[in-house]
C-alpha cells in the first residue's frame, strides 16, 4: 500500500552488493542473505558473547569494518552485534548494559527511549526494558528532514500521505503515552545531533531503541552511537520488528532459505515469542524548565504539501482516509480476525498462496505494522485466540 511503502531507493545503498539474494516477509524476516562466510570478529571485546548468526549479520552490515582501525571496528562490530539481542561489551557507551529486567537495576538511573518505527506501547522491549531499569524515563520520536526530502533519483522520500499518517501515529503515541502518566518529545532535526542534546539535558545515563535494517536507518545508528559515545551514555539497541526474533531461527544466516516456502517450512513449528505488555504507567523525567514536549510539525513544516481533497467514493480516496496510530491499529485488528473468521475453512492445496492473496490478505492492516503501531507478535497472537487456524497457516 502507497501509504506504507518505503520510498528509500535501492540504488542509492552504496555497501547493498546486487549480487545478494534478499528475503522479505513482514511478519517474519527482512534480512539480506551473505554468499561466502563472515570474516572473523577478531577485534569484539572478550566480554561480548555472540549466537552464531551474529557475526555473519555484523559483517554483512558492516564489511568495512575489517579494514577500519583495531577501535573502530570493535565499536562498529559491538554495535552491530547489539542490535540483535543484549550483550554486554567492554567498550564504553556501547551496548554494556544488563539483560531486560535484571535484578537490582531499577531506580538507579534515566534512560531515553528513542521510539522509531515502533510507534505503540505493547510488544515495545526497549520502553518494558527501560521502565524495569530506570526511575524515569524520556521518550523521544525524531522528524529527519533527511526522510522528507528527494531521493537520488529525485522522487519524493515520504510522500503527503504516508506522512500524514506517520503524523497521525506521532500524536496518538503522545496520547497513550500523557494516558499513563508520561510524555513524548517531539523533534525536527538529525538523531545524532538531537538525540545527545537531549539526552545530556535529561541527565540520561542510556538510550534504548529499536534496531533497523535498511541502509539509511543503520547509517543513523552508527551516527547516534558515535555522538552518543562522547557523552559516555550507554546505547542499546533491540530485535523487534519481526515475528521470529533473530537469535531463536534454526539455521545460520548464509543458509537461510531464499523463498517463503522454504523459510516457512524451516520454521515450522518454532515458537514465537511471548508478547510483551503495554506498561500501565509511565515515568518520565520531570521536563518543567528543562524540556518542552515541543509540537508536531505540520505536512508543510516538513516541506509536503497537502494532497487535494479527495471524494469519498473515489478509488484512491481510501488510502487518504487512512488514519494513524495504535489505536486504529487494534480496532483494525479487530475487524481483520472478523473477515477471517468469516471465511469458509476450507482445504486448499496451495493454503500458502490462499492465505497470502485471498479475500484476508493482511495488506489490509499492513500500514500500521510497516509503522510499528502493531507488533506482529501481538496479531499473531490476537488471530490465534480466534483460532482462525485457515488464516494464520500461511505465516
Amino acid at each position: 500500500m502507497a501509504a506504507a511503502a518505503s520510498d528509500s531507493d535501492p540504488a542509492a545503498h552504496p555497501r547493498d552488493d546486487p549480487n545478494l539474494p534478499f528475503a522479505s516477509f513482514s511478519l517474519s524476516l527482512s534480512l539480506r542473505t551473505p554468499t561466502a562466510p563472515a570474516a572473523t570478529l577478531a577485534s569484539v571485546p572478550s566480554a561480548v558473547r555472540l549466537p552464531t548468526q551474529i557475526s555473519t549479520l555484523a559483517a554483512c552490515l558492516h564489511p568495512s569494518a575489517a579494514s577500519s582501525s583495531p577501535r573502530r571496528a570493535t565499536r562498529i562490530n559491538a554495535a552491530a552485534a547489539s542490535l540483535l539481542s543484549p550483550l554486554t561489551a567492554s567498550s564504553p557507551g556501547l551496548s554494556r548494559s544488563f539483560p531486560s529486567g535484571a535484578p537490582g537495576a531499577a531506580g538507579r538511573r534515566r534512560t531515553l527511549v528513542w521510539f522509531r518505527a515502533d510507534l505503540r506501547l505493547h510488544d515495545h522491549e526497549p520502553l518494558h526494558a527501560a521502565v524495569g531499569a530506570s526511575s524515569s524515563l524520556l521518550p523521544v520520536f525524531v522528524f529527519d528532514p533527511r526522510d522528507f526530502g528527494k531521493s537520488p533519483s529525485g522522487f519524493d522520500r515520504t510522500g503527503p500521505y504516508r506522512a500524514s499518517f506517520l503524523l497521525d501515529s506521532v500524536a496518538d503515541l503522545r496520547r497513550s503515552l500523557r494516558a499513563r502518566g508520561g510524555d513524548l518529545v517531539v523533534r525536527v532535526g538529525r538523531p545524532e545531533v538531537v538525540i545527545p542534546e537531549l539526552a545530556r539535558a535529561a541527565g540520561a545515563e542510556a538510550v534504548y531503541a529499536h534496531g533497523e535494517v535498511s541502509r539509511d536507518e543503520c547509517r543513523a545508528e552508527e551516527k547516534v552511537s558515535k555522538a552518543i559515545e562522547k557523552e559516555g551514555v550507554e546505547v542499546k539497541y533491540f530485535w523487534g520488528s519481526t515475528l521470529y526474533h533473530l537469535d531463536d531461527l534454526p539455521f545460520r544466516l548464509n543458509d537461510m532459505p531464499s523463498n517463503y516456502g522454504g523459510f516457512r517450512e524451516a520454521v515450522k513449528g518454532l515458537e514465537v515469542r511471548k508478547v510483551l505488555d503495554a506498561p500501565e504507567e509511565v515515568k518520565c523525567v520531570p521536563m518543567k524548565n528543562v524540556l518542552e514536549p515541543g509540537d508536531i510539525p505540520t505536512l508543510g513544516e516538513l516541506g509536503l504539501s497537502a494532497p487535494p481533497a479527495m471524494a469519498q467514493d473515489s478509488k484512491s480516496a481510501a488510502g487518504s482516509n487512512l488514519i494513524g496510530g495504535e489505536a486504529e491499529a487494534l480496532e483494525r485488528l479487530k475487524k481483520f480476525a472478523a473477515e477471517c473468521c468469516m471465511q469458509p475453512n476450507k482445504a486448499v492445496k496451495d493454503s500458502t498462496q490462499n492465505s497470502i492473496y485471498g479475500a484476508n490478505f493482511s495488506c489490509k492492516i499492513s500500514p500500521w505494522l510497516a509503522t510499528g503501531c502493531l507488533s506482529p507478535r501481538f496479531m499473531y497472537e490476537e488471530l490465534k485466540k480466534h483460532a482462525i487456524s485457515n488464516s494464520i497457516q500461511g505465516w
